[in-house]
């Protein structure tokens, strides 16, 4: 299954996923508390931008969070020790090939990481699989189908269709929030119910311009720029002018619209039988053509 990170593991991207996980706290996990006891793992924890959020609203909750890549696994310690929190451990892990029993944990987070996997029915399917009965897997994607903005650009939105293709090219889907419900669905959870917030950004929202807007869209479009005129799916010149265009949408009369999807699905005391489940995960890469297969 491939994987790959577009946009770097470098300073400035560590910065950027803190200032997006800063702005987003209550829209993204107003609603996620885990009880007193439970034993949760966030799969993919990156550089402990919503690790530290995690651990505050569950303080008597156990997270073991895990990531593939050592640096970030690094800044998500120091993240945590800088919140002075002590209930969360670390451990490198790939979310593909993972070191756990089947059973092992009472609930599942996994946030910003299916976007990357080429295969991600597959990665939910074995997530699933580490569940308890009754336990929850929560997952939170974007999807960068879901932006608009005042005043509308063709320029721009060439400029975020490079990060795009580029994500494709490394094997993930920068669309993938669309699919949350039927790819939780066919990794065999049930009750799954998917609720999309909306990040709306106006002058008067003066925080959200820097640090949504400015911080973390327009920086994440930014960071491609070098790749998307090297692979040539643009040119200097109109790149810039892409990301002119959404540093219009910043000033006073300017508006920018941004969807993330959050869905949380159960297993079951009696969980579904795995030829089911696989039955369901081929449906769930015949509606998913824009993976790699």
């Amino acid at each position: 299954m491939r994987r790959g990170y577009v946009h770097g593991h470098h300073r400035r991207e560590h910065q950027r996923l803190q200032d997006q996980a800063g702005a987003l706290v209550d829209l993204l996990h107003g609603d996620t508390k885990y009880p007193e006891g439970s034993r949760v793992l966030e799969a993919g924890c990156g550089v402990g931008a919503q690790t530290v959020t995690l651990a505050r609203r569950s303080p008597g909750a156990a997270f073991l969070s895990i990531d593939v890549c050592a640096a970030s696994l690094a800044a998500a310690r120091r993240a945590v020790d800088l919140a002075r929190l002590d209930n969360v451990e670390f451990q490198h892990a790939d979310i593909l090939d993972l070191p756990f029993a089947n059973a092992s944990f009472d609930h599942v987070f996994v946030c910003f990481v299916l976007e990357h996997l080429s295969h991600p029915a597959r990665a939910l399917a074995r997530l699933r699989d580490l569940l308890k009965p009754g336990g929850t897997l929560t997952v939170i994607e974007g999807d960068h189908g879901s932006t608009y903005f005042h005043p509308d650009s063709a320029a721009a939105h060439a400029a975020i269709q490079c990060q795009v293709a580029l994500q494709a090219k490394a094997g993930g889907n920068a669309l993938v929030g669309r699919q949350v419900y039927p790819l939780m669905v066919g990794a065999g959870l049930d009750e799954v119910r998917v609720s999309p917030r909306m990040v709306y950004v106006d002058a008067s929202r003066p925080d959200l311009v820097e640090n949504f807007t400015e911080k973390t869209f327009i920086a994440m479009i930014e960071s491609v720029r070098h790749a998307a005129i090297a692979c040539e799916l643009t040119t200097p010149r109109r790149f810039n002018a892409g990301i002119r265009d959404l540093r219009r949408a910043t000033r006073a009369d300017g508006v920018f619209c941004y969807t993330f999807f959050k869905g949380v699905g159960l297993l079951g005391k009696t969980p579904a039988p795995r030829a089911a489940v696989t039955s369901q995960l081929r449906k769930s890469s015949l509606t998913n053509p824009s993976q790699p297969r």
